[in-house]
């Protein structure tokens, strides 16, 4: 199926909506039945049939088929937001005493749902660098039940090999989840070199308008509908049917927004390539990246989010240097219309908010939707203060 069919057409039932181009907001919590034939039907199965919208909504569910589509996934479940969505994939995963394989430095949600809630519930863990799949093999134990990627990851772009860890997870008996958030379905589908479970924080690209926090979860219908009836339906962090409208516009321009945003970001990276006060740049399709043969085999391009390291000896200079800039907004997350930087020494000096290994000359940027030379204007202009 075209990218066109399911951003415009998948899930749209016109003829039932007066020929709208937009779906409805279904703004009911609550459905009513003629008989209790029709009742005792949607009852047993609440998955596929409109009870309670803490369950179905038939808004929710077109933006479902779309991103199942998306992800090439027979099904998918959104929540109310990508932690959300990470945690329902983990939690009806593992049960007391099992253990997980995570590759190393997750998103911080992930790693404090390892770190600090799951051992609470007596499951164990173990971080490896999973830019080489031994060092997943030998983490494994008898009691693992869950391999844990996210590839690339949104601070320096780690990648691990999909295929591999797939057949690793496979021959093991583990079910295999992958954060796909940095690359969106765009650009990677993780599902085609089997990996189990796909999630997102759809509330970066997928929305894309920085006005929606939405999480999402791609897999077989047996797990959508496993997790569904157990942690959607019963912790019950859903995405309501408002907020699912805004994500499906958002889907429209999808990947015109991504390829957008990945033009400009190599745009950038060239100009900075070449600029004598940047020492790195982390990109996984930058010349230099270590893993680059493996980011272009998996991914069909990176999109806008990219770290630099510059070359200053003074913290003064570098926070001067971020306060010269006018046109990235100073923010967390990223995948919306505005450019952003994320400057490590920002929370530097925060207990647990950095990782040691990052130095304090490291800025992440997300590259927008606006003019590249305009943002190039602004970045030439600030690093005039290193």
């Amino acid at each position: 199926m075209s990218l066109d069919e399911i951003l415009i057409h998948l899930g749209e039932e016109r003829d039932q909506y007066f020929q709208a181009v937009s779906p409805p907001v279904m703004q009911s919590s609550n459905f009513v039945f003629p008989d209790l034939t029709a009742f005792r039907a949607a009852f047993s199965d609440e998955l596929t049939h409109h009870v309670y919208t803490r369950g179905n909504n038939p808004t929710v569910a077109i933006l479902r088929k779309k991103l199942a589509a998306l992800e090439g996934t027979e099904d998918c479940l959104v929540f109310s937001s990508g932690a959300g969505a990470v945690a329902a994939a983990v939690i009806g995963n593992v049960q007391a005493g099992d253990h997980i394989v995570c590759q190393q430095a997750p998103y911080s949600w992930t790693n404090h749902l390892l770190r600090k809630l799951l051992p609470r519930f007596k499951v164990d863990h173990s971080f490896v660098d999973g830019t080489d799949i031994n060092n997943i093999q030998a983490a494994i134990r008898p009691n693992t039940r869950v391999l844990y990627l996210e590839s690339p990851n949104t601070l320096t772009f780690e990648c691990q090999d999909l295929e591999a860890c797939a057949a690793l997870a496979k021959k093991h008996g583990l079910v295999s989840i992958i954060d796909n958030s940095y690359a969106s379905p765009i650009f990677q589908n993780p599902a085609s070199f089997g990996i189990d479970i796909v999630v997102h924080s759809g509330t970066k690209y997928i929305n894309g308008h920085s006005d929606v926090v939405v999480g999402v979860l791609c897999a077989g219908k047996a797990m959508v509908k496993k997790l569904f009836e157990s942690e959607l339906m019963t912790l019950g962090g859903i995405l309501g049917p408002h907020d699912a409208a805004l994500v499906i516009r958002g889907l429209r321009t999808l990947p015109l927004r991504v390829q957008r945003s990945d033009a400009s970001a190599q745009y950038l990276i060239k100009k900075l390539d070449a600029h004598p006060k940047v020492a790195k740049i982390w990109y996984p399709f930058h010349p230099e990246f270590p893993q680059l043969a493996l980011a272009k085999k998996q991914m069909r391009g990176c999109g806008g989010l990219f770290s630099v390291q510059f070359k200053t000896d003074s913290e003064e200079k570098m926070e001067r240097f971020v306060h010269r800039i006018e046109r990235f907004l100073m923010a967390v997350s990223w995948g919306g219309h505005e450019s952003l930087m994320l400057p490590t020494i920002g929370f530097y000096q925060i207990p647990g908010k950095a990782a040691p290994e990052i130095p304090w000359q490291f800025c992440r940027f997300y590259i927008g939707l606006e003019d590249p030379e305009w943002l190039w204007e602004d970045l030439a202009r600030a690093m005039e203060a290193l």
